[in-house]
Order: structure tokens, then sequence, then C-alpha cells
């Protein structure tokens, strides 16, 4: 298999610029009294992955890695290994204190309540 690219090196060059943003793309939505976080993170270890909080920061801390056997000649490897992380900065009116998470199929679904004290109600 040949493969020729001649943009490759600069995107190699340009990768840490943008791996951030590029290689965990992700979606936030509200539905309801909630917002949603889905980030894609095929290939994931659920034991990597790591959710913590602090100071209305949540960060998603995730690892891929793959070492080819013994004899595997490589002739492409474009898939990002490593770690990779996405900060997310939190308003005071979402509840922290409730958010939840479930990894399905490649995809991470963060739940973050409103705070109650932040819903909007009739006066």
């Amino acid at each position: 298999m040949t493969r020729f690219d001649p943009f490759r090196e600069i995107d190699r060059l340009t990768q840490p610029m943008w791996n951030a943003r590029s290689s965990v793309p992700l979606d936030v939505y509200r539905k309801g009294e909630k917002f949603v976080v889905r980030v894609d993170l095929p290939g994931i270890d659920t034991a990597s992955l790591d959710l913590t909080i602090e100071r209305n920061v949540l960060s998603i801390k995730a690892e891929r890695s793959w070492t080819p056997a013994e004899g595997v000649e490589v002739m492409v490897a474009e898939r990002p290994q490593g770690t990779f992380t996405r900060r997310l900065f939190l308003s005071a009116g979402l509840d922290a204190d409730k958010i939840s998470a479930q990894y399905d199929k490649g995809v991470l679904t963060v739940t973050v309540p409103v705070a109650d004290s932040a819903r909007s109600r009739k006066i």
C-alpha cells in the first residue's frame, strides 16, 4: 500500500497546536433543565477515562495507545495516540454535585443539571 500526501508533513507539524481541539471533538447542548456534553472517544479503555471537577472546571482526560506487535510493519498510522484532555468551564448556575457520565460505543455523555436556584420560575 502506497500513499502520497504532500501536506502530511505540514499536518504533522501543526498537529500539536490543534491537538486539544481537533482530536477530541465534542457537542454541548441544553435539553430542558440539563446540559449534555457528548465527547467522541473511540477506542478508549474506560480504565483510562478520568473526569474531575475543580472550581467549576470539568476536566475530561482519556488515553489511547497502540503498540504494533513484533514483526508488524505499519504502513499508515493516522489515528491519534496518547493522552487527550478537554476542559469545560461550568457556570455557577449549574449543579456540579449532580453531574453524571456514561460511556457507550465510543461516546462519553456527561449530563450537568441546572442548579435549582438558577432554574426559571414564574413569579
